[in-house]
């Protein structure tokens, strides 16, 4: 059983995962408590929703895509917003994920604070609508048989202007086997 936090990271599905809604997908740990569970969002999977169609005050600080990004299966009708703050400043309604020393200017953003009052310290927001969650010891069962691969973040990745280039990108820049995995086919029989 894992004793530290995971919150920081990323979680890259592997081909083991059978779950629709994570198929090479590549989810940042936004909250990691191994008594309580771990929440994500899922960073690679705009909608065809704009920002402005669901929550207009914040489309001019969205960073582009200007679309509501898939976060998880788990309340889908329901927001969060990851943000960087310009450097040097911790903008009111925005809280660090603290999980690694690099990923400390990644943090979340209270959308229920007035966006006027975060515009001049946010240097790069994104909107999710759901998230992915795992129960206490859930996530950890399902990396130990080869589910995710747990992977240190950029903070870069939480704003990739090409989501869909995120999984492949990040498999990539490991190196070694876990580079192959950026090109594994959807079904390995046609290989």
């Amino acid at each position: 059983m894992q004793s530290e936090t995971r919150t920081g990271q990323l979680l890259a599905a592997t081909p083991m995962l059978g779950d629709a809604n994570f198929r090479r997908t590549i989810v940042l740990i936004v909250e990691d408590e191994p008594a309580e569970g771990t929440l994500g969002v899922v960073l690679n999977r705009p909608s065809e929703v704009p920002v402005q169609q669901v929550l207009e005050p914040w489309t001019d600080l969205v960073t582009g895509p200007s679309v509501l990004f898939q976060g998880g299966p788990v309340s889908p009708d329901s927001a969060l917003a990851l943000a960087m703050p310009k450097k040097g400043t911790e903008p009111i309604g925005w809280r660090s994920l603290s999980g690694s020393k690099l990923m400390s200017r990644i943090g979340l953003i209270d959308l229920g604070a007035p966006p006027q009052l975060l515009a001049g310290g946010i240097a790069s927001l994104r909107v999710f609508a759901g998230y992915a969650g795992w129960g206490a010891g859930q996530l950890e069962a399902e990396i130990e048989v080869g589910a995710w691969l747990v992977l240190d973040a950029l903070p870069q990745d939480a704003f990739a202007t090409e989501p869909d280039r995120l999984y492949p990108a990040v498999l990539r820049r490991q190196g070694g086997e876990t580079a192959l995995l950026a090109t594994y086919p959807d079904d390995p029989v046609l290989n």
